[in-house]
């Protein structure tokens, strides 16, 4: 009776778990193997990109002060202390914003080598055309206004908006002006001073298109020329 109870003790005592599961027959370690570090990069890649357009749908529907981190995490899908692993405060974030949509514009339009034979006022003309189709009626020029309005009482966001845009823009107008006065096509001298005339009618334009445009739609590419005109004087027509 003890033989035979060993012997039924052997024939159902339990296959090893591995053999039960049937690992055998998966190539060693499919399952476990680390996922590459690439694709770890891209989905922070995503996950980052997915707060930075969350944040800017925030800041433009409630304003700057009014944002919560809570609303950006919401709106991005992704929990509050994912965005700790981007950002380090709501600052951070909104110059994030503007260091990608705005600063590589404002860079493109300087890096561009004006065309061969063209006047100063023909690039001034071009610079205007581009910042008001590319900014002043887009989202970016909601992000101007929105610091146009908050920017007295975040005076670090403004310090960095004059930093990496208004600096750069003003920069570059001073030296398009020197060119136009050393050509003979700007009379008053003056103006190498005071690069913010030639560029007032567009932070205008931005104001407007939120404020007035329901009420009196401008053209703000013709009211650029009318301005070029006053400046460099009326362009002869053939």
């Amino acid at each position: 009776m003890t033989n035979e109870a060993t012997k039924k003790t052997r024939k159902t005592a339990p296959k090893p778990a591995s053999r039960r599961a049937g690992a055998s027959a998966d190539p060693p370690g499919s399952k476990l193997a680390p996922k590459p570090a690439s694709n770890r990069a891209e989905r922070a890649a995503e996950r980052r990109g997915a707060i930075i357009e969350a944040a800017m749908d925030e800041f433009i529907a409630r304003g700057f002060a009014a944002t919560r981190l809570d609303d950006i995490a919401r709106r991005a899908g992704v929990a509050k202390g994912t965005i700790y692993l981007h950002f380090k405060d709501k600052e951070s974030m909104f110059e994030e914003l503007i260091r990608t949509a705005i600063v590589p514009m404002i860079n493109r339009l300087w890096a561009t080598p004006p065309q061969p034979g063209a006047s100063v006022r023909d690039m001034v003309e071009g610079f205007a055309k581009t910042f008001i189709e590319e900014v002043a009626t887009t989202r970016r020029g909601d992000l101007v206004r929105l610091i146009v309005a908050e920017g007295p009482r975040f005076p670090e966001v403004a310090d960095f908006y004059y930093r990496e845009v208004v600096s750069r823009g003003l920069g570059g107008m001073r030296a398009l002006i020197e060119l136009g006065i050393a050509r003979g096509e700007i009379k008053q001298k003056n103006l190498a001073q005071f690069p913010q005339i030639m560029v007032a009618p567009a932070l205008i334009a931005v104001i407007w298109q939120s404020l007035f445009s329901r009420h009196a739609p401008l053209d703000a590419i013709e009211m650029f020329r009318v301005h070029l005109d006053l400046i460099f004087g009326e362009r002869r027509t053939t």
